[in-house]
């Protein structure tokens, strides 16, 4: 091995993390904080994220039907805007629905792992 093959083996390691150390990125400033919430900071965001009135593609399958329209947010039901939250089972103590409802999601969890190990 030559001197020259040696001395690139050699500095091939400190190479690496020289070129890791130039990597980094240095800002002028920090970015700006972004709100959770768009809008003014007094008012609450709406429930639906349609304006009335537009036009819902996708839902209008049959032939010869008139466009479906988004209606106000007042024209829908109050449990509507309940439905994608998750249910919260009441703690009634051992043997009561919440500890059945954990229980379960545990099982369903160690099987899908369970599942997922075998295809492994």
């Amino acid at each position: 091995m030559s001197l020259f093959a040696f001395s690139s083996i050699v500095r091939g390691s400190s190479c690496v993390a020289h070129l890791a150390s130039r990597t980094r990125r240095a800002y002028a400033s920090k970015p700006a904080e972004k709100s959770p919430l768009k809008g003014p900071p007094g008012k609450a965001p709406p429930p639906s994220s349609c304006v009335p009135d537009t036009v819902i593609t996708g839902v209008n399958y049959l032939k010869g039907q008139p466009p479906v329209l988004a209606l106000p947010d007042e024209e829908y039901p109050e449990w509507l805007w309940q439905v994608l939250k998750p249910r919260v089972w009441p703690e009634d103590g051992p043997g009561g629905r919440g500890e059945r409802a954990a229980r379960r999601a545990e099982n369903k969890r160690k099987i899908r792992d369970t599942n997922f190990m075998k295809t492994q």
